[in-house]
């Protein structure tokens, strides 16, 4: 099944489904559930995110992507591609939070900084049924926050401490340079 660019539609803010908690995925081999997560591959490759959420192409069930590389929007991220998490859950986080910058696919032509745990322990399911526990730290744990949180109805916005955090991506890109 060939996707094309008019089949990954993202979500954007005031949209429904990115306020809602996502379903619990119940049977990870159903059609349904498989054919999602080949959308959702798509979807991340297709739209240069570093990572991706099953409520971001319009579908409530608790799958992330985390899908880092460095690119364009992202030149520094660390490689960490195409890692599935089903039904992900935070056990710990560090006391230690730590302001970045981040956007949001939902969220087009915004940045801000946002203060997200430096470490976090997680446990997901993968998609041949078995449980992982990792530690994600530093980008990878930022990323695995912002995901999460598409799953519990929240935006990178929502987060943000204070107005004067939020810029346009143009200026953003031209801090970095």
């Amino acid at each position: 099944m060939f996707l094309k660019k008019k089949e990954c539609q993202i979500a954007k803010l005031g949209e429904e489904v990115l306020r809602q908690e996502a379903k619990e995925v119940k049977d990870l081999n159903s059609k349904e559930i498989k054919s999602l997560i080949k959308k959702m591959l798509h979807c991340v490759k297709l739209s240069r995110g570093v990572g991706l959420a099953a409520p971001q192409i319009f579908e409530s069930y608790q799958i992330l992507i985390i899908s880092s590389h460095p690119n364009d929007r992202y030149p520094n991220a660390p490689l960490l591609e195409n890692e599935i998490l089903i039904n992900p859950k935070i056990l710990n986080k560090s006391e230690t939070l730590e302001k970045g910058w981040e956007g949001c696919l939902s969220i087009p032509g915004i940045r801000a900084l946002v203060p997200r745990y430096k470490t976090i322990e997680v446990e997901y399911t993968k998609i041949d049924g078995s449980k992982i526990q990792i530690i994600y730290e530093d980008f990878l744990a930022r990323i695995f926050q912002h995901e999460y949180d598409h799953l519990i109805g929240k935006v990178f916005l929502d987060r943000v401490e204070t107005n004067s955090d939020i810029i346009s991506e143009d200026i953003y890109f031209k801090k970095i340079k």
